[in-house]
């Protein structure tokens, strides 16, 4: 794998120029590269890390009127550290005083707060997440980053257009970066600085960070007079990814109330810690559960905080699927939405992914051969679906990707989905 601390972004290509009359909201969870991409685009205009006391003063005395003189087109880093910049910025954007700042931030509550008060209907937002399996295995100075195959679900193109004009199974180098891109994934997830370090360093980086959450975005969200429960809470929850979420088992198991256990849970979801995957809302077969799936969105922090050292398991290998395909979601700002579908009687479909040309269903096999049986469920949300169905996916770890016994279902390696 690489040693360059910072791949080229995806992101990078979809950030607008400066030259644009935009504001612009970068958020992400803390250490996935933001900054260190921000400043790679706009490199031309004035940084202001509000993490520094000195800076929020200086920013605060600083008069809305004389904010384009004083500060002009900027990227402001930190920014919910002081909310009067908000509002600061507003005035000057309206004012015409600036065309262009850039806004970043890691507390998503705070900033979209902030945005629904101050910048609604100005301000564009962007997220970064933990590295894509896609910019693990693309060189650093390449131009551009190609999409991954997975971008061509969004497509109007069936899924045997799709699939029929891409290689059956890869070869040579090209598999060999495809294979270890995946498997820096599975077993480190995806912060950018776990790159150049040594294995124990890489357990320690990913320690120190659940600390450093704790006592900086933690901080930001919550005044926690002790943290101990939630450190609990945070480990347990680590344990359950991939799992329909209980909040009274997890309450009782972290020795905290319900109410607590759910904002312990918002506080994880609005830092970019965890993801909650909605139930499919419809009953296309029969009564279906309503709880979500709780799943965290990087696999190192989740091995960290799970004690998980070795081969991954299923749980693993799960997360690491749903979580590409909602960090490429969003990140591409796709127009569409993932769930999962189960009822009550036993029947599940990992996921159902809802796009404008209908539903392609997902079901996930952490082993490297697929078989016939994993065909049930796909066929009989098919037969439920009508027209809506598009087509399924078996995604597992083999090396071919090829058509089932059925002609809309086609069964894909995951390296190859998301390379």
């Amino acid at each position: 794998m690489s040693e360059i601390l910072q791949k080229n972004r995806i992101l990078r290509q979809l950030l607008p120029s400066s030259n644009k009359r935009q504001l612009l909201i970068l958020t992400g969870a803390r250490q996935t590269g933001k900054t260190t991409l921000v400043k790679s685009i706009y490199g031309q205009l004035r940084y202001i890390n509000l993490d520094s006391p000195e800076n929020r003063e200086a920013l605060k005395s600083i008069p809305s009127s004389l904010w384009g003189r004083d500060i002009g087109n900027a990227v402001i880093d930190e920014a919910q550290k002081e909310p009067v910049v908000f509002e600061k910025v507003k005035y000057a954007f309206d004012e015409r005083s600036i065309s262009f700042t850039m806004l970043l931030g890691s507390s998503q509550i705070m900033l979209l707060k902030k945005i629904r008060e101050s910048l609604a209907g100005r301000a564009s937002i962007y997220e970064l997440y933990p590295l894509l399996m896609k910019e693990l295995m693309t060189e650093s100075t390449a131009q551009d980053v190609e999409p991954p195959l997975v971008d061509r679900l969004f497509s109007k193109n069936n899924l045997s257009a799709i699939f029929n004009s891409v290689p059956g199974v890869l070869v040579d180098k090209e598999d060999a970066l495809c294979r270890d891109a995946e498997n820096h994934l599975l077993q480190w997830g995806g912060m950018p600085a776990l790159l150049p370090l040594s294995e124990e360093e890489r357990w320690k980086w990913l320690k120190d960070y659940s600390y450093t959450y704790l006592e900086r975005d933690l901080g930001d969200l919550a005044r926690l007079d002790d943290l101990e429960p939630f450190r609990k809470f945070q480990k347990l929850s680590a344990l359950r990814s991939g799992q329909l979420l209980n909040y009274s088992e997890i309450a009782r198991d972290a020795a905290v109330s319900v109410d607590t256990a759910r904002r312990y849970l918002e506080y994880l979801r609005i830092s970019y810690q965890v993801e909650l995957l909605q139930p499919y809302f419809r009953n296309i077969t029969s009564t279906v559960i309503k709880t979500p799936k709780i799943y965290w969105l990087d696999i190192g922090l989740l091995r960290q905080l799970g004690g998980y050292r070795g081969e991954h398991h299923g749980e693993i290998y799960e997360t690491l699927v749903v979580g590409e395909l909602i960090k490429w979601i969003k990140t591409a700002q796709r127009n569409a939405e993932a769930y999962f579908y189960r009822t009550r009687s036993g029947l599940e479909v990992d996921l159902l992914l809802q796009t404008e040309k209908g539903i392609i269903g997902m079901e996930i096999k952490g082993r490297k051969h697929w078989d016939h049986h994993d065909l049930k469920a796909l066929k009989a949300v098919k037969s439920g679906l009508g027209k809506e169905w598009r087509g399924g996916l078996i995604i597992y770890q083999g090396n071919q990707l090829e058509q089932t016994g059925e002609p809309d279902i086609w069964a894909v390696p995951s390296y190859r989905l998301f390379n």
